[in-house]
Parts: C-alpha cells; sequence; structure tokens
C-alpha cells in the first residue's frame, strides 16, 4: 500500500511539472547590456544571430534566442559565446536567463554583460499601456 501512495505522488508531482511546462518561440535576434565596471560605461547591444560585437576587450555572438509563446515580454533565454580579446578559450559559452541573470552569468573581473530581451514580432509584443489607455474611450 506504501509504494502505491509513492507512485501516485510521483505521478501527480511529474504532471504538474509538465502541466506548468511553456512553449517557446526562437527569435532572430536579441538585445544585451554590456557594463565595464571600471568606468562604469554600459551600452545596449541589439544583435542577430551569428553576429558579433566588440564592447571594450569583450566580443560578443549571439548564438540563439528564445521567449516563451505565451509572454514575450517575460522570459527570454539567450545563448551566447563571449570571448576576451587577452584569453584564448572562451569566457563564457552558454545560455543566459532575462529574469535570473546570476544563474549562469558572465565572470569577469571587468565586464558584466547580460539579456534583456528577445526581437519579437509586433503582433506578439505586449500592449504599451500609454497607447492603449485612451483606446476604450
Amino acid at each position: 500500500m506504501r509504494i502505491r501512495a509513492v507512485g501516485a505522488v510521483l505521478l501527480m508531482v511529474l504532471w504538474a511539472g509538465s502541466a506548468g511546462a511553456q512553449g517557446f518561440t526562437d527569435s532572430d535576434a536579441g538585445i544585451l547590456r554590456w557594463l565595464d565596471k571600471l568606468t562604469g560605461e554600459t551600452a545596449d547591444i541589439e544583435l542577430v544571430l551569428g553576429q558579433e560585437a566588440v564592447s571594450g576587450r569583450l566580443s560578443i555572438r549571439l548564438d540563439a534566442c528564445r521567449y516563451p509563446a505565451d509572454n514575450p515580454a517575460s522570459d527570454a533565454q539567450a545563448h551566447l559565446t563571449i570571448r576576451d580579446a587577452g584569453v584564448e578559450a572562451p569566457v563564457f559559452e552558454g545560455w543566459m536567463v532575462a529574469s535570473s541573470p546570476a544563474l549562469s552569468a558572465l565572470d569577469h573581473p571587468r565586464y558584466d554583460v547580460w539579456v534583456l530581451r528577445c526581437a519579437y514580432p509586433e503582433a506578439a509584443a505586449p500592449a504599451d499601456p500609454a497607447t492603449s489607455e485612451g483606446a476604450g474611450e
């Protein structure tokens, strides 16, 4: 009897996890933010897939960008390859999550890079509160 109870609980946990899963949509571009911790300089960088930008000593390439299909403005995820001019191997290669930048972060003494959002079609864009306020009048 105890085995059945444990099995039932396990089944409910697995079902709940899959029910909460959401689909992602691939994007062809992403927006990142770059920070030079020494000078305080920041810049927003928009990259298309495969494009590389140079900021300071870093070379940043966007390999992929995706966002939740049901809420494009929420939780973008981008796969980045970041190289430092003075280092042969990439200093970062992997996924960054916009809502949790510390989850998978660039570990660099001078620079910081994080994902802001993916580019998404106008139809998927969230409504702008400034333009939708007067729409019902």
